[in-house]
């Protein structure tokens, strides 16, 4: 089972990489107006993550309310705590992105600030596909794949230097802390699916599709730090540098 995990982790994390090193050339030079167009979009995600698992934070806060009734009846209560503290984990992070981009901005947020792009888009509709029509291979691989090993808050929580630097660290710090063990509880669940190697090869397959998408969202949000190419070349490296290793 370990060496399930282990395969299916190596396969993501050149991906995952990939968004790290996009989210480090950003910092590196990011100017106000950056930092703002990433958080308008970021705040998107946080608020918006309709992708199967979850469909929209005020979706999915209005079912918790209506499920409360069946609570200790056809609902275990420790089940329904812990929804409601994945609520509120998730809910906090919007609200701590959301002090920076109002620091960035100089102003209160306005529901127009949130921007969903192109390739959130895409992303989505990718993992929707997965979920609703993959089966449950394709649903765990959009589980493990979620979040992008953290790569961004592992990032962003060590910045340093101005005030939305240390605003942000702050925020990322708490994020991460919330889901850096997200991916392993998803790798877990999915080796314990893989029957053959054909439940390997199309695991690993949604995994890579998903992914690599999920690179392009955050370069396209980042402002392309990283060209097409560099992208390519830099996923090979890594790819080649596990292999390696493994």
């Amino acid at each position: 089972m370990a060496t399930k995990m282990q395969q299916l982790i190596n396969t993501a994390t050149p991906y995952w990489d990939a968004e790290a090193e996009i989210a480090k050339r950003f910092y590196k030079s990011a100017k106000k107006e950056h930092h703002a167009f990433y958080l308008r979009a970021q705040l998107w995600k946080e608020l918006n993550p309709v992708d199967g698992f979850f469909n929209g934070l005020h979706r999915e806060l209005t079912q918790a309310a209506d499920m409360f009734p069946k609570v200790g009846k056809t609902i275990d209560r420790h089940d329904y705590l812990f929804l409601l503290e994945q609520l509120v984990s998730e809910y906090s992070h919007f609200v701590m992105l959301a002090d920076v981009l109002e620091h960035v901005q100089g102003r209160k947020l306005s529901k127009r600030d949130l921007k969903q792009l192109p390739q959130e888009k895409k992303l989505g509709d990718i993992r929707r596909r997965y979920v609703q029509k993959g089966g449950a291979i394709g649903k765990a691989a959009v589980g493990i794949t979620e979040g992008g090993g953290t790569a961004l808050f592992r990032i962003g929580k060590n910045l340093k230097g101005n005030k939305i630097n240390q605003m942000t660290a702050t925020a990322m710090k708490v994020i991460w802390e919330d889901e850096k063990d997200h991916y392993m509880v998803q790798a877990d669940i999915a080796a314990k699916m893989i029957k053959n190697k054909a439940d390997m090869k199309k695991m690993q397959d949604a995994m890579i599709d998903v992914s690599l998408q999920r690179v392009w969202m955050r370069n396209e949000m980042f402002r392309s730090p990283m060209t097409t190419a560099e992208v390519g070349a830099y996923i090979i490296r890594r790819q080649g540098t596990i292999a390696k290793r493994s």
